[in-house]
């Protein structure tokens, strides 16, 4: 009030200075016998006024409540979009470019039609409808340095960068990074080259998981069981690139044995604050009788990580949060270590850089904290563990899938029997 008397109506005494960069003109001009002129007086008064204007429409605005944009399509940004529809200081939540779940009819849930491969549309859109927070749910926008371009813009953004998104977009990236910083993990070899990746099986005398080095939408980690088997994954991923370009190349790793789990942690570029643990269905059938599939199912939280195994999990994840800043990419967003519980502890299998489909749906609902809350000390860099608490009890999910998943499959299937 002080501030729009003293510029609305004048004052011969006071004169207002909102930008710190016009301290140095003003002071001197008051130092001068003229003092401050009629001219310097109305450009500091509308600046003034500028700022009146901005403080009364950010505070429009918490009071309306923020409006957030979820990048993606799937069962996770349908998880994602109710869990931050929960919260009191979230108005709107646009799923871009969303499903048929998300325009199912929930009153703070909308979906826009857009192309989430198209960066510039998606910036242009979010700047457009006032969005408050974007969290990009998918790892192939985040690897395109999406919320880089977000952030360039001005507007929030909850996932890494793409430097640090190369913990998922590259497994030898990842491994090399492991390996680097001491974070236990199971032997490995890289190869861009198949004749030389099947020299190396022929020379080993233990069983290799055969992984796709780049992205293949969690369907590029082929488990062979016998070395005509492995050659013949070797050629599938590098000769055939039945998973296209992620397959130019292949990580061998050891295989382990023991129990899977998944441990995901909220990071703010400086600390980790990690999640209930989960398991998921890696492989599509009944028995597990299929191929390695982005996940069938889920539940949490998941007994096999005791106390003592979580508390090595954790610190190998604190340490990524910790190693990746050093190294100049501090990792904002979801950080989601996929763990093997052996006899001789912890070994983490791979990076991912978002929430896990499905382990999403299983997490969230367990979450009472208020989300939005959370994703933006994420986002500010100023995450406290205090801030994030969870309901007792547990969740669990299935996955229907089209046939043939996880290979050829029809797309756009229409779902019934869920009325």
């Amino acid at each position: 009030s002080l501030v729009r008397s003293c510029a609305g109506w004048g004052s011969g005494r006071v004169t207002l200075v909102v930008d710190e960069d016009d301290i140095s003109s003003v002071a001197s001009a008051i130092g001068e016998q003229s003092g401050v002129g009629s001219s310097m007086k109305r450009d500091l008064n509308a600046k003034a006024f500028s700022a009146c204007l901005a403080y009364d429409q950010e505070m429009a605005k918490l009071m309306l409540g923020s409006v957030v944009m979820v990048v993606g399509g799937g069962g996770r940004e349908h998880a994602i979009a109710l869990k931050l529809a929960q919260s009191d200081q979230v108005s709107k939540v646009i799923v871009a470019p969303g499903n048929g779940g998300t325009a199912s009819g929930h009153p703070r849930i909308e979906n826009l039609a857009v192309n989430v491969k198209d960066k510039p549309s998606v910036v242009a859109a979010a700047t457009e409808l006032g969005v408050s927070l974007v969290v990009v749910g998918p790892e192939d926008p985040l690897a395109d340095g999406l919320c880089d371009d977000m952030t360039a813009a001005g507007i929030p953004c909850f996932g890494p960068s793409a430097g640090a998104a190369m913990l998922e977009v590259s497994k030898a990236y990842s491994k090399d990074f492991m390996k680097r910083h001491n974070i236990r993990t199971a032997r490995f070899e890289t190869f861009t080259d198949a004749a030389a990746a099947k020299a190396h099986v022929e020379a080993i005398d233990y069983r290799v998981v055969v992984k796709c080095s780049g992205l293949a939408a969690g369907k590029g980690v082929l488990l062979p069981t016998t070395k005509e088997e492995t050659l013949a994954a070797i050629d599938a991923c590098m000769v055939n690139k039945e998973f296209g370009d992620a397959g130019n190349e292949v990580v061998l790793e050891e295989f382990l044995e023991g129990e899977e789990a998944s441990l995901l942690a909220f990071c703010d570029g400086t600390i980790s604050i990690c999640m209930p643990a989960a398991q998921d269905h890696k492989r599509a059938l009944d028995g597990d009788q299929g191929l390695n599939t982005g996940g069938m199912g889920a539940y949490a939280p998941a007994p096999a990580l005791t106390p003592a195994l979580r508390a090595e999990a954790e610190a190998f994840v604190q340490a990524t949060v910790t190693k990746m800043a050093e190294e100049g990419n501090p990792y904002k967003g979801i950080l989601y270590a996929g763990l093997m519980l052996t006899d001789t502890g912890v070994q983490v299998l791979e990076y991912n850089c978002r929430f896990g489909d499905p382990e999403t749906q299983v997490l969230l609902p367990l979450l009472s904290s208020d989300l939005f809350t959370v994703m933006q000390s994420c986002v500010d860099g100023c995450l406290n563990p205090k801030d994030i608490t969870w309901h007792s009890g547990a969740a669990a999910t299935i996955v229907g899938a089209s046939p043939g998943y996880p290979q050829s499959y029809p797309k756009g299937v229409k779902m019934t029997g869920l009325e």
